[in-house]
């Protein structure tokens, strides 16, 4: 899938009038047909919040189930709302979030972690009904190493022993993502 300038901006306005207008009216936001149209494709994608540089908030769907401007529709009030890890975003901090796009290659097996390239390839793993992700962009956020980086994946996100990653009976799938935010296309 190919982006241009103009529709990193209009999937930007999307995620961030429908998260606007889910935390102050309590409403979701019904894009014009225009952007329904444009971005008619199925496309896995995250919306990811953040708040002077720290997380606030990150959701997505890996897998096409929908219209990428309906991913990002949903992933914006997901990120914003529905991130165990955090509060709700209030009505007073929608001003002082940045929110941050990831555009998902559909995922493919790969044989071993050799395969694997760190700042390309975002990561699944999966081992029975345990099922991590990093999306590509935490290895450079991080600068951990191939090792950590999976160790931590296996560990702190699928529930699974740190070197899982390393077992045979163990899924690893990677993709690849069109990255953008506001802070880019300021």
């Amino acid at each position: 899938m190919k982006l241009t300038t103009e529709d990193k901006k209009a999937l930007l306005g999307l995620a961030r009038k429908t998260i606007e207008l889910y935390i102050n009216e309590h409403k979701i936001y019904d894009p014009p047909k225009g952007i329904k149209e444009k971005f008619s494709q199925k496309a896995g994608a995250f919306t990811t919040i953040r708040e002077q540089g720290n997380l606030r908030g990150c959701i997505g769907f890996i897998i096409a189930y929908k219209p990428l401007w309906e991913t990002i529709r949903d992933t914006a009030i997901e990120s914003s709302t529905r991130d165990p890890r955090f509060p709700s975003v209030s009505s007073n901090e929608i001003n002082k979030i940045t929110i941050e796009i990831s555009v998902l290659t559909p995922p493919e097996l790969v044989k071993s972690a050799d395969d694997i390239v760190l700042g390309r390839d975002g990561v699944i793993v999966k081992k029975g009904w345990n099922q991590g992700v990093f999306l590509p962009q935490v290895a450079t956020e991080t600068g951990w190493d191939k090792e950590t980086f999976l160790n931590e994946l296996c560990y702190g996100k699928a529930g699974l022993p740190p070197d899982a990653w390393k077992q045979k009976d163990v899924e690893l799938r990677t993709f690849q993502a069109i990255v953008f935010s506001e802070e880019d296309l300021k």
